[in-house]
């Protein structure tokens, strides 16, 4: 495998040249972060925001780096990643930042595509969820792939305003590539944790077991994010309830924590406590319940973003079962979601279901 030999070769010397894919609120924190620390020139591919963004820039509030207004990435934005040729525009790092929706094509390798460089660009996950890689590892065989795992609390909470209203704790970590080289992908961990750290104002670190960091992670997201998610609530507001946390939340966190230990990863005996209480007073909504939400519809109408829970729930769930560990809260939770999942679907319109049964329609 030749990955990211010349980019790290040149690790010292030069500005790395990154490609960040969706700049919501996580997305926007990291660019502006990279470029920030000054080891870094950012390309960004926006989305629903482009518009507001090239008119005016980013509007930034952050509790680490202050009030910014009229930002912008310091080579540009653009909207359509298909818009860079490869030939004069070769990326050191492409930064995936949006959800990652297996079920909703097109996929992540499709989407990112047109900007890798075989052998040289780095591709850094900065997405949630298990067995992200295993498509990269498909599509791009010859390129390294980082995991980087996010603690940040960030929101966009208009086109191009985002409120970063909790620090930015990144761990990165190498994907090992059966088929690659561990010294490369160890090398291109480090560049990005030098590059993202040289601002001075975060917190980002190595962590080479990439596995423990991301089923740790799980805990939370398996839980909170998807129940949030299907109850409408803020993680408070299940506290004050109660019933959320001890009928669903913990028995969905220690399925987790099993399945894990099952896997291999001694994850300590703390951690669900640990989870449980992190939001403690932050009245947080998760990222799932802010895709739904995104259309202020009520519970029965909400048609807002994807939601991302297949490598959340779906891929813990399929792990479980061939290690068979018993999930019987995190199954319920996985179908509850798939059904809100295709209740999207069909107010995109993406789904017609017809006023009448056809004949040949088996609805057992």
């Amino acid at each position: 495998m030749a990955a990211a030999a010349e980019t790290n070769a040149t690790a010292n010397n030069a500005k790395a040249r990154v490609l960040v894919i969706g700049c919501g609120g996580v997305g926007t924190m990291c660019a502006y972060n990279l470029e920030v620390g000054g080891k870094a020139n950012v390309t960004a591919v926006l989305r629903s925001n482009f518009a507001a963004v090239e008119k005016n820039g980013f509007s930034i509030k952050s509790i680490e780096h202050g009030e910014v207004e009229g930002w912008r990435p310091s080579e540009k934005q653009i909207n359509n990643i298909n818009h860079i040729y490869k030939k004069a525009e070769k990326f050191d790092f492409i930064v995936v930042t949006t959800k990652n929706l297996p079920d909703v094509p097109p996929t992540v390798p499709e989407i990112i595509a047109p900007a890798v460089t075989e052998g040289h660009t780095a591709i850094m996950l900065l997405q949630n969820g298990l067995n992200i890689e295993k498509p990269l590892f498909a599509a791009f065989p010859n390129n390294v792939i980082l995991s980087g795992v996010s603690l940040i609390s960030a929101t966009e909470t208009q086109p191009g305003r985002i409120v970063h209203d909790d620090p930015d704790r990144l761990i990165v970590s190498p994907f090992r590539n059966p088929n690659g080289r561990a010294d490369q992908e160890l090398a291109a961990a480090k560049r990005f944790v030098d590059m993202y750290s040289a601002s001075g104002k975060v917190s980002c670190q190595l962590d080479e077991n990439v596995g423990l960091v991301r089923w740790r992670k799980l805990i939370y997201n398996a839980s909170y994010n998807s129940v949030c998610a299907i109850l409408g609530m803020d993680t408070t507001r299940m506290r004050f309830a109660k019933h959320p946390l001890t009928d669903l939340i913990r028995p969905a966190m220690w399925e987790v924590w099993h399945t894990a230990r099952a896997a291999g990863y001694e994850l300590p005996h703390d951690v669900v406590e640990e989870m449980v209480d992190v939001d403690l007073w932050a009245f947080f909504k998760p990222s799932m319940l802010q895709d739904l939400e995104k259309a202020d519809c009520s519970f029965s109408t909400r048609q807002g973003n994807f939601i991302e829970f297949e490598n959340i729930v779906g891929e813990p769930l399929r792990e479980a079962q061939k290690l068979g560990v018993s999930t019987p809260t995190l199954t319920i939770i996985y179908g509850m979601l798939k059904a809100l999942q295709w209740k999207i679907r069909e107010q995109k319109g993406m789904i017609t279901v017809p006023l009448q049964r056809p004949e040949d329609l088996d609805l057992s």
